[in-house]
């Protein structure tokens, strides 16, 4: 199945929304950094531009995870690293916020 062909006019919008959704995620994560929004704030959020990020990038950003203990709390919850967040079950979402609750 080949792609469809797009006009210059397409590939330039498809190209500027890329840019903007990877804009957006970046400056989501620098507030996780900041300590401006919680890894709770991201799992609550059904509109966060995190929703689509993988879940170990996320809890890399938190200060004071590196990647020992995110992957360390990735295995123990039994979570997959290239997980996304919007892509957690209910209890897998409950585990996590326990978890850096703690």
């Amino acid at each position: 199945m080949s792609l469809p062909e797009m006009t210059p006019e397409q590939r330039a919008a498809a190209l500027e929304k890329a840019a903007e959704s990877r804009a957006a995620k970046t400056a989501a994560l620098a507030k996780v950094r900041s300590g401006e929004v919680t890894v709770a704030d991201v799992l609550a959020s059904e509109d966060s531009p995190l929703q689509r990020a993988r879940v170990r990038s996320v809890l890399l950003a938190v200060p004071g995870i590196g990647t020992v203990k995110a992957d360390k709390l990735l295995a123990d919850l039994g979570i997959d690293p290239k997980r996304r967040i919007a892509g957690l079950g209910a209890r897998q979402r409950e585990a996590l916020r326990e978890r850096l609750a703690a």
